[in-house]
């Protein structure tokens, strides 16, 4: 597989099938990148589990953290890997040692293994490299498509209507008890 580019629809399946998300090398400082992404995907509904030997037994936003992988008591859908990259080909290992696999390995923004991508891959899992989930889900539902990055294009202008815009729903209740469906909202209020 490619890994330079991802077709919407690829991330979009990822996104709309996994439920329980493990993100090695989460981070408990409110300010840091990793902390972000847990709150917004844990916002979202997914089933987040923390993943930091370093807080390991602590708590974040409610959820147990965990040293590593093999410790959660529960199966996982998708590993999200907060780590430097040459940290990723152990954590993919461990993820594989899991029964049953985890369906995905994400490596966040500025992560990339091919080794280790290969290797999951060649189990049957899906892989994303130099990605965000906390990215995509927010510009496949439209929730930051005012930014333009809908459009690839970084900007402060709206993007046109009909220029790009993609739309996704996942209809998971969040946190706050409310559900999240933006882009239904977004195209009963004309978009």
């Amino acid at each position: 597989m490619n890994h330079d580019t991802y077709a919407d629809t690829y991330i979009r399946g990822i996104l709309n099938t996994v439920k329980t998300i493990a993100m090695v090398g989460v981070s408990p400082k409110e300010n840091r990148p990793s902390y972000f992404a847990f709150k917004y995907l844990l916002e979202r509904g997914y089933a987040m589990i923390p993943v930091n030997p370093g807080q390991a037994g602590k708590e974040l936003l409610g959820r147990k953290v965990y040293a590593r992988l093999a410790d959660i008591p529960e199966p996982v859908d998708m590993v999200d890997i907060f780590r430097a990259s040459q940290h990723v080909p152990p954590v993919v290992e461990e993820a594989l040692a899991l029964q049953p696999h985890p369906q995905v390995i994400w490596m966040q923004l500025g992560i990339r293994s091919d080794e280790a991508a290969a290797k999951a891959e060649a189990a049957g899992l899906k892989v994303v490299m130099n990605r965000c989930p906390k990215i995509e889900y927010g510009r496949l539902s439209s929730e930051i498509s005012w930014m333009g990055v809908n459009s690839r294009t970084l900007s402060s202008k709206r993007a046109p209507p009909g220029k790009g815009l993609q739309r996704m729903s996942l209809n998971r209740a969040t946190m706050s008890g409310g559900s999240v469906e933006a882009s239904d909202r977004a195209q009963k209020d004309g978009g």
